[in-house]
Parts: C-alpha cells; sequence; structure tokens
C-alpha cells in the first residue's frame, strides 16, 4: 500500500515533490512512470535468460497500477434503454476509449510473449556467456569489437549447437521480430496523432530548402527518384548522422504542409510544382522516413518525437506512446542477444567469415548500404486486427518447426508479416498528414 501511495503521490504532484506546482502534466508524468519502471526491472538484459520471480512479479504488479488509469478514460457512446411502458429510448452511456480498449489488451499480450520468449531458455545449458573482462583467447572468433563492447561475449560448443537449440533459436527470433513490428507500428501511429506543439514550429527553418539543406534538396527533386540509391549517397556512418537526416526531413515536411494549406501565404511548390508533382515529392519524402525507421529500428526517437511527447496533454496516448516504446526497446534488445548467439554459432563453423557476418539487425560494416523495407500502409491492412497478428504468428511458430534451420528465417516472411498488421486508434490518418497539421500555431493547446 505504501509503494501504491508514493508512486500516485508522484504523479499528482507532477513528479514535483516540493508541492510548488512547478511539475510536469499528468500525461508526462505518467510517461516517465512507464519508463522509469521498465528501465529498473529490464535493465540491460544482457543475456538469454529468463527474469527473475521477483522482477517478474514487481513488473506485472508495477504496471498493472500505472495502466489502470486507462480503465477509467471513457467516452461517451450511444445505447439502447427499454423503459417500464416497454418503450425503448436511446441513451448515452460511458465505455474505454476505443484506442484504449482495442490496443492496451494488445500491448499486454506482447508484453507476456517477450517474457515467454524470455523464459524458453530457462533450462538451456549449451551457450554461455564470457565477462567483458575475458582475455580474447577465451574469446576466439567472437571477440566483440561493435559499439557494444561492454556486454559479454556468447560463447558455444566447439562442435556448435545441437539442431533442437538452433530450431528453438530460429522460432523465438521469429516472434520477437513480430512483436517488435508490431510495437513499433502501435507507438508510429500514437505519435502520429499527438498534437506538433508550437514550441516546435516555432524553432522551424523559414523554408523546407533550408531544413534540407540544398543537396538533400535536390536529390529528392529529381525526375527519376529511387529511395535506396538516395540513401546509398547520405552519410549514414553512425546513429547521430542517421537521426539527423530523419530530423531535417520531418522539418521539412511540416513546413511544407503547412505553406501549402495558408490561403495568404506564398509557396514556391504551389507555384512552380504542380499537385501531381507535388504529392510525388511528399510520398519520396515519406518512403525515405518508412524505410529509415525500419532500417534501423534502435534509432532514438526524432525531436519531432520528443517534443510531441514532452508537451502532450492526452493521458491516453502517453500510456500507449511509452508502454509500446518500452516494449519495442526490449524486443529489439532480446532480438539482439538472439542474434549474438547466432553469430557464435556461425563463428564455430565459419572462423574465416566471422568478422565479416553481418547482422540483420543492423549492418554497421557497410554503413550506407539500405536495403529495400516492406512497405506499411496502414489503410491496405485495415481487414486484420493487432489480435489476429498475433494468433497467426503463433500459427507461423509451430509451422517453423517443420522447417530446416537457417540464419536468415526471418527475411523470407517479412513483407508479408508487414501486411498483415493493423493497429486501432481513435483517428485514421497518414504519417503524413499528421506532420503537416493544417491548424495554426495559436489553435494549439
Amino acid at each position: 500500500m505504501e509503494q501504491i501511495k508514493e508512486k500516485f503521490v508522484k504523479l499528482l504532484l507532477g513528479e514535483d515533490m516540493s508541492g510548488g506546482g512547478k511539475g510536469v502534466s499528468s500525461a508526462l508524468a505518467l510517461s516517465n512512470a512507464i519508463t522509469n519502471l521498465a528501465a529498473s526491472v529490464f535493465g540491460e538484459q544482457s543475456s538469454l535468460e529468463p527474469m527473475s520471480a521477483e522482477r517478474k512479479a514487481r513488473w506485472r504488479k508495477e504496471i498493472d497500477w500505472l495502466l489502470s488509469v486507462t480503465d477509467h478514460i471513457v467516452e461517451f457512446v450511444p445505447s439502447q434503454q427499454k423503459n417500464k411502458d416497454g418503450a425503448n429510448m436511446e441513451i448515452m452511456v460511458t465505455k474505454q476509449r476505443t484506442d484504449l480498449h482495442m490496443n492496451i489488451p494488445a500491448l499486454r499480450t506482447l508484453d507476456t510473449m517477450l517474457l515467454d520468449c524470455l523464459d524458453t531458455f530457462k533450462d538451456q545449458n549449451e551457450f554461455y556467456y564470457l565477462s567483458k573482462d575475458a582475455p580474447d583467447s577465451e574469446k576466439g572468433n567472437n571477440k566483440r569489437n561493435d559499439d557494444k563492447w561492454w556486454l559479454p561475449t556468447v560463447k558455444v560448443p566447439q562442435d556448435g549447437l545441437s539442431e533442437k537449440s538452433i530450431k528453438n533459436l530460429q522460432i523465438q527470433k521469429e516472434c520477437v521480430t513480430q512483436v517488435l513490428k508490431a510495437a513499433m507500428s502501435i507507438n508510429a501511429q500514437v505519435l502520429s496523432e499527438m498534437e506538433i506543439p508550437e514550441n516546435y514550429i516555432e524553432s522551424l527553418p523559414k523554408n523546407g530548402r533550408a531544413s534540407l539543406g540544398d543537396s538533400i534538396y535536390k536529390s529528392i527533386t529529381v525526375e527519376f527518384f529511387i529511395p535506396d540509391q538516395f540513401l546509398s549517397t547520405m552519410d549514414l556512418s553512425s546513429e547521430h548522422k542517421i537521426l539527423d537526416l530523419k530530423n531535417r526531413i520531418e522539418a521539412s515536411i511540416i513546413i511544407w504542409k503547412r505553406k501549402m494549406n495558408q490561403k495568404d501565404g506564398k509557396s514556391t511548390w504551389s507555384s512552380a510544382v504542380s499537385q501531381e508533382k507535388r504529392e510525388l515529392f511528399e510520398e519520396r519524402v515519406e518512403t525515405i522516413l518508412r524505410i529509415i525507421k525500419y532500417r534501423f529500428p534502435g534509432l532514438p526517437q526524432s525531436s519531432l518525437d520528443i517534443s510531441k511527447i514532452q508537451y502532450n496533454r492526452d493521458v491516453g496516448q502517453a500510456v500507449l506512446e511509452s508502454y509500446s516504446r518500452i516494449l519495442e526497446s526490449l524486443a529489439f534488445t532480446v532480438l539482439s542477444r538472439i542474434q549474438d548467439v547466432l553469430h557464435a554459432e556461425f563463428a564455430v563453423h565459419n572462423p574465416s567469415q566471422a568478422s565479416c557476418k553481418s547482422s540483420p539487425l543492423k549492418d554497421d560494416s557497410q554503413p550506407n548500404l539500405v536495403l529495400p523495407s516492406p512497405r506499411y500502409d496502414v489503410e491496405i491492412t485495415n481487414s486484420m486486427t493487432l489480435s489476429d497478428l498475433l494468433t497467426w504468428s503463433l500459427d507461423q511458430n509451430d509451422s517453423e518447426e517443420k522447417r530446416d534451420s537457417t540464419d536468415d528465417l526471418s527475411k523470407e516472411g517479412d513483407e508479408k508479416h508487414m501486411q498483415k498488421l493493423s493497429i486501432v486508434t481513435n483517428k485514421k490518418v497518414s504519417y503524413l498528414e499528421s506532420l503537416g497539421g493544417l491548424r495554426s500555431p495559436t489553435a494549439r493547446h
């Protein structure tokens, strides 16, 4: 009881324990509480092992406390009531908001799937981890040379893993991949529906060309445009540079869309470019954003996303965004740990190629290469709900046992998997439309 009191007191005070009224909004306080809880419970998750019973119980209990707020976020809906005389009368009743009613249970399911995935490695004894301080002679060909040097090195038997162990790794890899895609899609949709803060709009340059820079602007507006070719010319050698490109593109979209919707404003696009070409250029920029997000799933949030989260006042959206974000982060981490083990298995059988083996999550050895990514469109996938996807992915896991194990198992179905995803939200708008924001800054709250 004391724990509950402490947590909800911090939420009510907006994290300002002095009580001076200088705290953050309820939405941001709740978002921070969910984020901090996940950080303290999951931590780095440096190895493939089940969570301790104590940590799991704490996670279940405290996340239930924080999610309980959504049970009381309601909307009015019409309903029929029969009077004593037998006549029907239409009345308005309350029910949980639709986006929360559909997506909170879905996110709980993704949560359970991730913890169950870790539980499958409870009794495994074929691979183990060396500490970061272990001598290089013990680490062998699987020594870490990437930016995660502090993580323990995976060690597998000299003759490799058993067929059963490899098959389980591939099944879990496929399952976690589906969880990652679902969490990413929910998070992206929720962020797209959040209002664009006035502070962010006021910080933008005067025009899109200034935001992008002449080089990027010219590359996007050429007659023949190939997204992969465009990205191959960009310097994507570091996380900072990738994030900078994403920030520039998002800012330019907002600038262009606002200018096109200002009746008395003069836009170089509207005057010099036809409507058809304008739509074409918008589609190109949106495609680049989509590829960047799915090619680099571990990328930090953009300036626009951070600004939206900071100034958001919708508590329901704050819960959906933070919960989906921490599940996305955990899924990406678990997927990376599975890939570490598969890489160690590959290194045992192919010692000469171990240092050249690329990761399907992110290829640091070829930073400028961006592979084609399946096109994601919410409108195309509305025929299947998220619960359908989860059931479908479990069926896929059963069928995996009948396949021969290969290291590239997840590649074959990526496009089909992406097309089966659908998210339920309050509004159905495209990502580009949500960036545009048709209302003026003074109309925003």
